[in-house]
């Protein structure tokens, strides 16, 4: 893939990521500070990156990736949610550590593991295996 082509694919990679991001994290501190399930971080990140993972989809799918998507979409988006099950378990352990092992409790110190650096260590993971096993059509 030339270059210029990686750059545009990368940028838009991380406009798709930008808003699954507003998405995510927007969903996690609704849930989390809600009252509906108690004082739940992992439960209440569980269900952001569900709603995330479908938005992500959507705009890496039909944009990102819309000239190596597949024609089969169920295959696709059940590659899609498995990569993002990995990504979401890196974002929770980044998440239990801080919160139960170093105990970070605040809605700070959630946000920062959670969103802050289980976001940047997902990602990479995200793009590669996107890559690779999820939008493996031909241009």
């Amino acid at each position: 893939m030339p270059l210029w082509s990686r750059v545009l694919e990368l940028g838009r990679f991380g406009s798709v990521g930008l808003v699954a991001y507003l998405v995510d994290v927007g969903v996690f501190n609704a849930v989390r500070l809600s009252d509906a399930l108690g004082h739940k971080p992992l439960t209440a990140k569980v269900i952001s990156v569900a709603v995330a993972t479908l938005v992500a989809w959507l705009g890496n799918r039909y944009w990102t990736f819309a000239d190596r998507r597949t024609g089969t979409r169920s295959r696709e988006l059940a590659g899609f949610v498995l990569v993002n099950v990995g990504g979401m378990l890196v974002a929770l352990a980044c998440l239990a550590v801080s919160h139960y092992v170093l105990g970070f409790t605040s809605a700070l110190a959630d946000n920062i593991a959670a969103n802050g650096v289980g976001l940047v260590l997902g990602t990479a993971f995200r793009y590669v295996a996107y890559r690779r096993w999820v939008f493996t059509g031909t241009r």
